[in-house]
């Protein structure tokens, strides 16, 4: 009997995307799209929500990310085996690519809740004896490659998962597109639901749009524009010749080239971002289209700390199942909330004086920065001005930096470099480390063990943002530009605290950049340091306000239900 069976006796929503985070030995993400993908998942099966994943099984992984004692990063493969983990089905698909066929196959991995509830998640791998050497490679490294492997990939996902779908005998209801990466699945669906051609005036409408439109659900990500795929429509042609023909394609993707997320909203009649104010912004790069939102959320049970799990159990129970109990965090003793927050502490310091000869120390403010290192993030922002921050910091402050520049991202690399030599300068004045191969076991030790959480984003470009509410869910407190979650999450010296203006209070005309920074080291010097030396009374206050504020709704429970109410069964 096939794994998937069980799973074929009512509709299910399929969610689409290129990458997903369950766990560091399944390494198939970068970052926050897939660990986000992985939380929604999980909390699927929390809930028993009627859901399959699908995505690709990414053999070599993202990369393993080595840095030198200068800071320059190198990236090496990531070596796991599918078949440790996860069941291969017997039936294949196929698709044509360049004039070749090349199989699919799927590996087939169950998400178990405690609850009872399960999700099966379909990892697409063309690794298959069958198919040519380079094509046996389409499914090997995340994100990797020129536009053409991109583009292959995207065709692997899109087409093949739904024709993989359809081979295991999975009804669906809805088609849930995370990012432009699965868009060709709308054309797929195209070829399915077309009208009988006596049935239209001419064949270029024999393309059942709008049965496809309510068949879809696409949430944009993004507001850069390099988040955004797009491939030249000869490129298209190469890859897949007269799959769907161009001059349809040019009205639903785009006359210059191939839009992946024009695609996604021309064919989806529920389109989505991810914060309300990235909803803002989508709607202004993509007029004319409705674009509504809805905030991410983390998955609460995976991103709370042991310490944390102890008193919610004690304190709240039934609080993983249900956030909204976090409501009631005032039943907690204040000594408890320090007591777990300390514990977390501990675990973090020590795990950091391991692996480095930073020699930090529990008593001291801890700040945490954990970002994928790309310009806009504004990761050197602490360091604007390097005399201040030693006079504001010196014996004060301590500061634990991780993060991936994408291969590709030369701006990025340069970043964790920059990072590396302020280490050095600091040095016998304000204790900085930077921590290697940032994954999913590393970020619980940080998001929880640090007491501030920073975060330093150039307005508009941070859509959501998920690592700030990971924090929230431990009491740790962030220091936050507004923008993404923050702009929602954000109460002033009640649940954290904000790095400069308002988004609507920027001119265009200012050097934001020293606006920020200057406003970053006033609190720095004038409420957050005083306030974790002097009165821990009110810090502890701040975390519960964050825990009861904060974690009480932005966690994939209250996400996945207005997923459900608003755009799976509409």
């Amino acid at each position: 009997m096939s794994i998937v069976e069980k799973f074929t006796n009512e509709q299910k929503i399929a969610y689409f995307s290129m990458e997903i985070g369950l766990r560091d030995d399944i390494p198939t993400f970068s970052g926050g799209l897939g660990v986000l993908a992985g939380d929604t998942i999980k909390s699927a099966a929390d809930l028993n929500l009627p859901l399959v994943a699908v995505t690709l099984i990414s053999r070599r992984g993202y990369f393993r990310q080595v840095i030198d004692e200068k800071g320059h990063q190198t990236e090496k493969p990531v070596e796991w085996e599918p078949s440790a983990l996860m069941t291969v089905e017997p039936d294949k698909v196929s698709i044509e690519i360049e004039g070749r066929t090349v199989y699919l196959q799927a590996w087939i991995y169950i998400v178990e809740s405690l609850r009872g509830g399960s999700v099966p998640v379909i990892f697409l791998d063309t690794d298959l004896p069958e198919n040519s050497p380079e094509d046996r490679e389409l499914t090997h490294y995340l994100y990797g490659g020129d536009k053409r492997y991109r583009i292959k990939q995207e065709a692997i996902l899109g087409i093949g998962g739904v024709r993989m779908l359809r081979r295991l005998g999975v009804e669906i209801k809805k088609y849930h597109m995370n990012e432009g990466h699965a868009a060709f699945l709308t054309l797929e669906l195209l070829h399915k639901y077309k009208k009988r051609i006596e049935d239209v005036w001419d064949e270029s409408h024999i393309w059942d749009i709008d049965s496809v439109k309510e068949l879809c659900v696409f949430t944009t990500h993004t507001p850069v524009e390099a988040g955004h795929d797009r491939f030249p429509y000869d490129l298209y042609k190469t890859v897949l010749n007269d799959y769907f023909p161009q001059t349809i394609l040019r009205k639903l993707a785009g006359d210059k080239d191939i839009n992946m997320t024009l695609l996604g909203l021309n064919l989806s009649n529920y389109v989505n971002g991810v914060a309300k104010m990235h909803g803002e912004v989508s709607q202004g790069m993509f007029p004319g289209y409705k674009i509504n939102s809805i905030t991410n959320g983390v998955h609460s049970f995976t991103w709370t700390s042991e310490g944390f799990k102890k008193i919610y159990d004690k304190y709240l129970p039934g609080w993983a199942n249900e956030p909204e109990l976090f409501v009631r965090v005032g039943a907690i003793p204040d000594e408890e909330i320090w007591e777990a927050h300390l514990k977390a502490k501990r675990m973090l310091i020590d795990y950091v004086n391991s692996i480095s000869d930073a020699g930090m120390d529990y008593e001291t403010l801890t700040i945490g920065f954990a970002r994928r290192a790309t310009a806009y993030k504004r990761a050197a922002l602490l360091f604007s001005d390097m005399e201040r921050l030693k006079k504001i910091g010196t014996g004060k402050i301590q500061i634990i930096y991780a993060g991936k520049a994408h291969p590709r991202d030369e701006d990025g690399k340069r970043l964790i470099e920059q990072i590396f030599s302020l280490k050095k300068a600091l040095k016998g004045k304000i204790r900085l480390v930077f921590i290697e191969n940032y994954n999913m076991e590393i970020a619980l030790k940080l998001v929880s063990g640090v007491d501030v959480w920073l975060n330093t984003p150039l307005r508009p470009l941070e859509a959501s943002g998920t690592s700030g509410m990971k924090a929230a869910h431990n009491g740790v407190l962030n220091f936050s530009v507004l923008d993404g979650w923050w702009i929602e999450g954000h109460i002033e010296g009640y649940t954290g605290w904000s790095i400069g203006p308002a988004p609507s209070l920027i001119q265009t005309e200012n050097n934001i950049n020293k606006i920020d920074a200057d406003d970053l080291y006033a609190k720095l010097e004038n409420k957050i340091i005083p306030t974790y030396y002097n009165d821990r009374k009110t810090w502890i206050r701040m975390m519960q306000n964050a825990i009861g504020k904060n974690a009480n709704y932005f966690n994939t429970h209250r996400m996945m239900l207005r997923y459900v109410t608003e755009a799976y069964i509409r």
